[in-house]
């Protein structure tokens, strides 16, 4: 134990404090930040059941309704300190609904009609949240600084670099009635990937090579799915969820499946060109067909995992809606048409690239490790 602190740089200590002191600071300013909200903010004090009721519709789905008398003190504004009370339903399912307890934090609307020296009165808005919401960030920030030390600190900042770029792209079509989206993410997509992988994995061969598997492998897949979207007519696809769109569903979902498909992609080019790198780093001598089957080998290891994984995100957001079609006594078949089918679609695309990526993946880390031999 001892040995290990005397390994701790002074650099180090400097981080770590920052750190601690924009952990401390965060938590406490997120705590108290009612005075920056425009909207009223109520803290609840006092929660009574008023009533229970029970409900069933003509599918025999059972739930219960509960009457909630609520009583909180607000936090900001012209009527801070003063109480308020309010009238809450919900439902067991909480499906547009919610049970409130001693401690939330609420944004609310006061009614400003009563009599003076009469209590406050109001409806709820919403669920004040940030402090939650930072609380996960900083979990989700210590431990990539923890297990990816200085690569974790890359990756955060790619990530707060890549979401302010989607953000900003999406806000440029938006604002701009004939741009492409198409377009505008294609640039994103080049931006993400080299900005990631640079980020993270620094300037040098394996992380070119990476780049271009990336890149190659997310344009074909699209091209691909593109072109049986054409042949087939786009049969069986369909666009409800989209609309209240005010824009072309197809290229929306075009979009989607792109940048949808690039996490994925990324990871198997960056995981077959480190592979690829890291034998020839072990044994520069080591024959290009030893390189091509150790390659071929490692691909086929993450292509199965690789594309569960894609099928899997892509379909788990999609239960809570089938759960509503099936307890409904929609049938099956409509049930899976109408929600799955893009989502599928997006999966197969996907996979598409996924396994495109591993063979382009190899001989694009070959033509980089052949290139360094060369100028060896």
């Amino acid at each position: 134990m001892v040995d290990y602190f005397k390994r701790i740089t002074y650099k180090q200590i400097i981080m770590c404090s920052l750190l601690a002191v924009l952990f401390t600071v965060s938590m406490l300013f997120v705590h108290h930040n009612y005075a920056f909200y425009e909207r009223p903010i109520a803290k609840v004090i006092e929660t009574n059941l008023l009533d229970t009721t029970e409900i069933i519709d003509d599918n025999d789905n059972e739930d219960y309704l509960y009457t909630q008398q609520i009583t909180a003190e607000i936090k900001n504004g012209d009527e801070k300190g003063e109480l308020i009370q309010f009238t809450n339903e919900y439902s067991t399912s909480k499906a547009y609904d919610q049970e409130y307890h001693v401690g939330n934090e609420l944004f609310v609307s006061i009614d400003r009609s009563i009599e003076e020296n009469e209590i406050l009165t109001g409806t709820i808005n919403d669920v004040k949240r940030d402090k939650y919401v930072l609380m996960i960030s900083w979990i989700f920030i210590f431990t990539l600084l923890i297990i990816g030390k200085k690569q974790g600190l890359f990756s955060i900042i790619s990530l707060a670099v890549n979401a302010s770029l989607l953000s900003y792209a999406l806000d440029v079509y938006i604002q701009t009635a004939n741009a492409s989206l198409l377009f505008i993410s294609g640039i994103t997509v080049i931006l993400f990937t080299a900005i990631s992988l640079l980020l993270v994995n620094g300037f040098n061969e394996k992380t070119y090579a990476a780049i271009v598997a990336t890149l190659l492998g997310t344009f074909i897949s699209l091209s691909i799915a593109y072109l049986v979207m054409d042949l087939t007519s786009e049969s069986g696809l369909q666009y409800e969820e989209m609309g209240f769109l005010t824009r072309p569903p197809q290229v929306v979902f075009m979009a989607g499946v792109l940048i949808g498909s690039l996490g994925a992609v990324m990871d198997v080019a960056i995981t077959m060109s480190s592979s690829i790198f890291g034998l020839y780093e072990k044994n520069n001598n080591i024959p290009v067909k030893a390189l091509k089957t150790s390659g071929m080998e490692i691909g086929k290891d993450i292509m199965g995992t690789m594309t569960n994984i894609l099928f899997f995100v892509y379909i788990g957001g999609s239960i809570p809606t089938l759960i509503l079609y099936l307890k409904n006594a929609y049938p099956l078949p409509f049930t899976l048409s109408m929600n799955l089918s893009l989502e599928v679609a997006r999966a197969l695309a996907g996979g598409i690239g996924i396994v495109i990526t591993i063979p382009i993946g190899l001989y694009t880390a070959l033509f980089f490790i052949n290139r360094k031999r060369a100028k060896s």
